[in-house]
């Protein structure tokens, strides 16, 4: 189960240290509006519900600390094969080209734990950014 504050869902990205630092900076510096998770790793291992257009997010650093809140803008269920290019460069994160986005993401999830393959099924989650804490 994913943390809870102030009865908000909790928005942590990447893995603690340097890429939840980097990552988190990205979304307040208004570059990233778009996170993707793995279906069956974030969100059905987690018994979480994958979330929706309007519900908002408390977004935090990597202390744990609340920094702003987000808003959902958009939700996309797509195979890993399928995700796009539009897509990748609302994460903000600077990737080269689709296939440049697809390696960094099989290694993330690889070094967490999980495999992907061109099938599985991947949460794509565009935001916007409400009030900084």
């Amino acid at each position: 189960m994913w943390p809870r504050m102030d009865g908000l869902r909790v928005l942590e990205l990447g893995t603690p240290g340097r890429v939840r630092t980097l990552l988190t900076d990205l979304v307040l510096s208004g570059k990233k509006i778009a996170t993707a998770g793995v279906l069956a790793l974030d969100y059905e291992a987690e018994g979480e519900e994958v979330e929706r257009v309007g519900e908002r997010l408390v977004l935090v650093d990597d202390t744990g600390g609340r920094v702003g809140e987000v808003e959902i803008t958009r939700v996309e269920l797509t195979p890993f094969a399928s995700v796009t290019w539009e897509f990748a460069v609302a994460e903000g994160e600077g990737y080269q080209s689709i296939d440049d986005w697809r390696e960094t993401h099989r290694r993330y999830w690889a070094g967490v734990g999980h495999e992907v393959d061109d099938a599985t099924t991947i949460v794509c989650v565009w935001f916007r950014l409400g009030r900084r804490s």
